[in-house]
């Protein structure tokens, strides 16, 4: 799986809106959202667009103006902002895991992307902004990293 930089600006730009909720600071700006975590402005500013678009963020004009997060960060999990800036979490040449069917030595190839898709949820969606923030990650997260084999790559 690739984690696009899209989505990772997006789920490091909403771990700084959580914060701000968490000490009740105020809107963010983009260009502190971008300055935070050295991130490119002008393309921030199209990733907030689309978590705004998708009810994850909502937007502030004026001089104090900026982001703050809709709900809070307990109830935002990562999937949400995956699936906001990049689509679904998995798709097969563009069709959901569970469309696909195919033929002879492939026939039970669907399964196994559906069970992709079920692995990824199970972490994503079940890990909140809140989570990650605090480092109190949920059970299966820390399980599945407590494997040292989890940290090696495979070639």
């Amino acid at each position: 799986m690739d984690i696009s930089a899209r989505t990772d600006y997006a789920v490091r730009a909403m771990l700084i809106l959580a914060e701000a909720q968490e000490a009740s600071s105020g809107p963010v700006s983009v260009e502190s959202l971008a300055q935070r975590q050295s991130l490119p402005r002008k393309f921030l500013e199209a990733i907030v667009a689309d978590l705004r678009t998708a009810g994850l963020v909502t937007s502030t004009r004026g001089a104090h103006g900026g982001y703050a997060l809709v709900r809070p960060a307990t109830d935002i999990v990562l999937g949400d902002v995956f699936r906001a800036v990049d689509g679904p979490l998995a798709e097969v040449r563009g069709v959901r895991p569970h469309e696909t069917a195919y033929d002879g030595v492939a026939a039970h190839l669907p399964t196994v992307w559906v069970a992709v898709r079920a692995s990824l949820r199970a972490v994503l969606d079940t890990t909140s902004l809140a989570h990650v923030l605090s480092g109190e990650l949920p059970d299966a997260v820390r399980e599945l990293t407590a494997d040292p084999d989890a940290w090696t790559n495979r070639t």
